[in-house]
C-alpha cells in the first residue's frame, strides 16, 4: 500500500510541475492585403507580415522544455467579423541571423498548428477563442544541440484577416485595419508515460496551396507530389499532415467533404475525410449573426453532412509513419480525386512535415510539383500536365499487362475496352508516380 502510494506521488508531481512559456501577448494583426503596417511589434518580435510575427526563442527558453509540451493560441476580436485562416509556424532560421523574410530561402519552416477564427462581434461576449495543441514531438527538435548548433528557432504566428465588412457592420470598426489579437504560450511538463523520441526534422511543405492544376473546374486533377531523397535509411518515419480546402462561393471545397488519399512510393498508406463532427460546440464563440450558424443549434447529421471544419475549431494535426524508410528518392503523392474548385475559386492549403530516430537526417533535395491527369473518367484521351516535361508513359492494365508505351504526354484511350487502367509516369527531375485512369 504504502509502495503504490509513493509511486501515484511521484507520479503526480512529475505531471503537476509545469513551466509556461510566453512567446506572445495580445499580438495586433492588421489587414492581410494592405501595405505592411509600421505600428510597434510585440517585445522582441518581427514583423514578417500584417498577417504574421516571429519570435526567438532563447536558448533558456528552449532547455526548459520538458517532453510533454501543449501548445495553447488565443484569437481575439477586433475589427473582422468574418471566419479566417490562421497558424503556427516552427522556423529553423541560420545560427545568429538577427532577422528574416517570408521569402527567405534559408530558412526552413513548419506548421505546427492550425485554427479557424469564429465568426465575432467585438462587442459582443465572447470575444476570444483558445486553441490547444498537443505538440509533445516538439520535443525532440527544441532539446536538439547539433540542430540548435546550426539553426535558431523561431516561432511564428498568424492569422490572415481583413477588415472591410467590419468597417460598416461592427460599431467601432469604422476607417480601422486591425482585425485579431494573438497569444501563444507553450506549457511544458514532464510525462513519464511518454517514451517515443524522433530528434530530426524534415519539412516538406508549409501551408502550400493546392488546387487544380491552372485552376480548372474539373475533378481528377487534385495532385501534389513531392518527391525528396534520403542520403541514408531512417527508422521511426513519422508524418504530420495539415489540410484544410476552402472557397466560400457556392459549392465551394470547404462546403463538400471529400476524401484525401496519400500514397508513398506508389503505395495508398493514409486517407481521411476532414469534418465528421458537429459545430455546435463553437457556437458560443460565434457572436456575429453573418457566419453559418444561423439563430438556432443544428442536428450533428446537418454539420457533418457538408461541413470541414468548425469556425473557432482547431485543425486536426493527422499522421502516419512508417518503421522503416529506406536510403534514396520517395515520392509522397497528395491528391483529392473528387475536388472541382467550382468558379476556379478556393485552395486546400497542405502542410506536412517528417521527424524519424536518425540524429541527423541528411536529405539530398526537395521537390514538389503539381500534376493534372484529365480527363478521368475519360472516352478517348487522357492529358498529363505539370510544370516537369513528360519523359514516359507505361499503361498498365489491372492484371499487370503492358498495354502501350510513349514519350508523350497525351495517350489515346480510343481503342480500349472499359475498365480501369494504371499509368506508370515518369517526369523530369527523377519523379515517378503512378495513377488509376477510367475509360468509360
Amino acid at each position: 500500500m504504502k509502495k503504490t502510494l509513493l509511486t501515484f506521488l511521484l507520479l503526480s508531481s512529475f505531471f503537476k510541475s509545469q513551466t509556461t512559456i510566453n512567446v506572445f501577448s495580445q499580438a495586433v494583426f492588421y489587414d492581410g492585403y494592405a501595405a505592411t503596417v509600421s505600428n510597434p511589434v510585440p517585445a522582441n518580435a518581427i514583423r514578417l507580415a500584417n498577417y504574421r510575427y516571429a519570435k526567438k526563442l532563447t536558448d533558456a527558453e528552449l532547455n526548459s522544455f520538458q517532453n510533454k509540451i501543449n501548445l495553447n493560441v488565443t484569437i481575439g476580436a477586433l475589427c473582422d467579423n468574418y471566419d479566417r485562416l490562421g497558424g503556427v509556424h516552427i522556423a529553423l532560421v541560420p545560427k545568429g541571423q538577427a532577422t528574416y523574410t517570408l521569402t527567405d530561402t534559408t530558412v526552413q519552416r513548419f506548421e505546427v498548428g492550425r485554427y479557424i477564427t469564429p465568426f465575432m462581434n467585438k462587442n459582443a461576449s465572447l470575444t476570444t477563442v483558445p486553441y490547444t495543441y498537443d505538440v509533445s514531438n516538439l520535443y525532440s527538435v527544441f532539446s536538439n544541440l547539433s540542430l540548435r548548433n546550426t539553426y535558431d528557432i523561431w516561432v511564428e504566428l498568424d492569422v490572415f484577416g481583413v477588415p472591410y465588412a467590419a468597417n460598416t457592420q461592427i460599431a467601432g470598426c469604422a476607417g480601422r485595419n486591425d482585425v485579431f489579437t494573438g497569444t501563444l504560450d507553450f506549457v511544458t511538463s514532464t510525462d513519464p508515460t511518454i517514451t517515443a523520441s524522433s530528434n530530426n526534422i524534415l519539412p516538406l511543405s508549409d501551408s502550400r496551396a493546392l488546387n487544380n492544376y491552372n485552376n480548372t473546374d474539373v475533378a481528377g486533377q487534385t495532385v501534389r507530389l513531392i518527391n525528396f531523397n534520403l542520403a541514408q535509411s531512417t527508422t521511426n518515419a513519422n508524418f504530420y499532415v495539415i489540410a484544410t480546402p476552402h472557397g466560400a462561393n457556392s459549392g465551394g471545397e470547404e462546403y463538400v467533404r471529400r476524401q484525401n488519399i496519400i500514397s508513398m512510393d506508389n503505395s495508398q498508406i493514409f486517407t481521411f475525410t476532414p469534418g465528421g463532427k458537429s459545430c455546435e460546440p463553437y457556437r458560443i464563440y460565434n457572436t456575429q449573426s453573418n457566419g453559418i450558424y444561423g439563430n438556432s443549434p443544428q442536428s450533428g447529421a446537418w454539420w457533418t453532412s457538408w461541413n470541414n471544419w468548425c469556425p473557432g475549431d482547431a485543425v486536426p494535426i493527422r499522421n502516419f509513419s512508417f518503421t522503416t524508410l529506406s536510403a534514396g528518392s520517395h515520392t509522397l503523392k497528395y491528391e483529392v480525386p473528387t475536388a472541382v474548385f467550382n468558379g476556379q475559386q478556393g485552395d486546400i492549403f497542405l502542410s506536412i512535415y517528417m521527424q524519424s530516430t536518425n540524429q541527423n537526417l541528411s536529405v539530398k533535395d526537395i521537390s514538389t510539383v503539381d500534376v493534372s491527369v484529365y480527363p478521368n473518367p475519360t472516352t478517348d484521351f487522357v492529358n498529363i500536365r505539370s510544370e516537369k516535361k513528360v519523359k514516359n508513359i507505361t499503361v498498365f492494365s489491372t492484371d499487370g499487362r503492358i498495354i502501350s508505351t510513349t514519350g508523350q504526354s497525351r495517350i489515346d484511350f480510343t481503342a480500349y475496352p472499359s475498365g480501369t487502367y494504371l499509368l506508370d509516369i515518369q517526369l523530369d527531375g527523377g519523379i515517378r508516380f503512378n495513377h488509376k485512369v477510367i475509360k468509360k
